[in-house]
């Protein structure tokens, strides 16, 4: 058994038993792939995966136990890899970020760019994604590090370390009559409105569904969209008034106007998010300390480890961070 076949495995799982993918992801060929498994699976005596023809359909019982402990020792072979690479003051490698879009566009890329003046040997890989694939993907074990707001609920996957606080607000073009106040728009204003914001407003869950539904008010979505830089240009084409993260509104955008959200939505926290029993690299740690000067590198590690438990000061605003446009 070696390393490399559980690594095979897992990519197999992780690429849904799609072995071109798979083979792909770990710069294997299929058949070289396929020949490996088949001698771990000689080697353990019983089969990984069932099969129809040539196709895997699912895991076996056994191999679901496998996969467990495969990701477990993949996952400490790193922890070894990058606790010598620490120890050597080795100033390279590869550090992928998954997050969405708002973080991806208006949070990371200073951040990013001052980790890579210090360590320019070091290669990023950022991945936008869905709100509901992120912790997901991070419990895969594919991802070092996940960028992802909540309305005050802790992500609860990995170690989850508070960057900073923001609030919503309410985008209008700046000849909309909204645009000449202000002072928040109130929620039932709002409702008499059509609204465009996030495609996670439609789930039963969001705060701003949950904050309507207490008021029993109506909301009106007009359009939703994953990309904050797409509700802006649909708010320009008149579609209606835009609902969408502080850090999303830029000093570019000087035909829009923003204003305070009401009270009623919720303050939210963006948070890094960490796998749990992870050895961090010099390099990631840069990146968190960029993201939260507030929080100490030495406790980042500690925590990730899980030599101690989390005791986070708590995190700024993000308006005391970031000078918003006027």
């Amino acid at each position: 058994m070696t390393l490399n076949q559980l690594r095979y495995l897992v990519a197999i799982v992780d690429s849904g038993l799609n072995i071109t993918l798979a083979a792909e992801h770990v710069h294997a060929t299929q058949p070289g792939l396929s020949r490996q498994i088949k001698q771990l699976e000689d080697e353990l005596g019983f089969l990984l995966f069932t099969r129809k023809g040539r196709s895997l359909t699912s895991l076996t019982q056994a191999g679901d136990h496998v996969l467990v402990h495969a990701r477990r020792l993949l996952d400490e072979a790193g922890n070894i890899r990058a606790l010598a690479a620490n120890q050597r003051g080795e100033r390279k490698g590869r550090l992928t970020l998954v997050t969405t879009h708002t973080q991806a566009r208006y949070v990371l890329p200073a951040a990013i760019a001052a980790t890579r003046r210090e360590f320019p040997a070091v290669s990023i890989r950022l991945q936008p994604s869905d709100e509901s694939e992120i912790l997901a993907r991070l419990a895969r074990g594919g991802d070092e590090l996940a960028v992802i707001s909540t309305s005050g609920a802790v992500p609860n996957a990995g170690v989850a370390v508070p960057l900073f606080r923001w609030r919503r607000v309410v985008l209008v073009p700046s000849a909309h009559k909204l645009a000449r106040r202000d002072k928040p728009v109130s929620l039932r204003e709002l409702s008499a409105l059509p609204l465009v914001s996030y495609e996670s407003s439609r789930k039963p869950e969001s705060s701003l569904r949950r904050a309507f539904d207490a008021a029993k008010l109506p909301m009106q979505l007009a359009m939703t969209a994953h990309d904050a830089d797409l509700i802006k240009t649909y708010v320009r084409a008149g579609l209606g008034v835009g609902i969408l993260a502080e850090m999303a509104v830029s000093p570019d955008d000087t035909d829009l106007h923003a204003l305070p959200a009401p009270e009623a939505l919720p303050e939210c926290i963006t948070w890094a998010v960490l796998p749990r029993g992870r050895v961090l690299r010099d390099f990631t740690l840069r990146l968190l300390r960029e993201l939260a000067p507030q929080i100490d590198s030495i406790d980042v590690r500690r925590v990730a480890a899980g030599n101690a438990e989390p005791a986070w000061p708590k995190p700024p605003a993000w308006e005391d961070l970031h000078q918003l446009p006027a």
